[in-house]
């Protein structure tokens, strides 16, 4: 099995020391969420990513975000015809959470609506699941483009609650970074 070291493909957007913002109201801004460089492990000889995906890993938004990140402040790129397989883990300690691939898609949906690669999807994605417990997503990314890593519990995905997938055909191996949040 043939492994490349986290720290050469994974792209770091968001340096460890943020500085702190301060808006006209006088409202301090949270410092900026980091990439965690563990959160993605590649195998180049199965060409498989791995990812591990936290629901509510930080207060920030409710609670309501992916690995601290909320409305597409993170990107996970993975070469087409990769298989992916995401380990979602939910650590909000009041909500359950969900996740699906979807199409990139505006308006965002209130809810779950059909993924866009089979398997693509956690259990009980409408209801999700509940604080500390677990689901694999295993999917093979044949479809290159860009998607959302949505949870499917009404409301969440449409408060904020996504971050971006994008699959393509140009790039030699997986990344994580954090990307410019907004719409999709």
């Amino acid at each position: 099995m043939t492994s490349l070291s986290i720290a050469s493909i994974i792209a770091v957007a968001v340096g460890a020391a943020s500085p702190v913002v301060v808006r006209a109201q006088g409202d301090v801004a949270p410092p900026a969420a980091t990439v965690d460089p563990s959160w993605l492990q590649v195998d180049t000889a199965t060409r498989t990513a791995t990812f591990q995906l936290v629901a509510g890993l930080t207060g920030l938004n409710g609670a309501l975000n992916f690995n601290g990140f909320r409305d597409g402040g993170l990107t996970l790129t993975v070469p087409l015809g990769w298989t992916v397989l995401m380990y979602f883990r939910n650590h909000d300690g009041m909500l359950p959470h969900s996740a699906e691939i979807i199409a990139d898609t505006h308006p965002l949906p209130t809810g779950p609506v059909a993924p866009a690669f089979a398997r693509a999807f956690t259990l009980r994605l409408e209801q999700g699941l509940a604080s500390e417990q677990t689901d694999d997503l295993r999917f093979i990314a044949d479809r290159g483009g860009s998607y959302l890593i949505f949870c499917g519990v009404p409301g969440h995905g449409a408060a904020g609650m996504w971050v971006r997938l994008a699959v393509s055909g140009s790039v030699r191996g997986p990344s994580v970074a954090a990307t410019p949040a907004g719409k999709p």
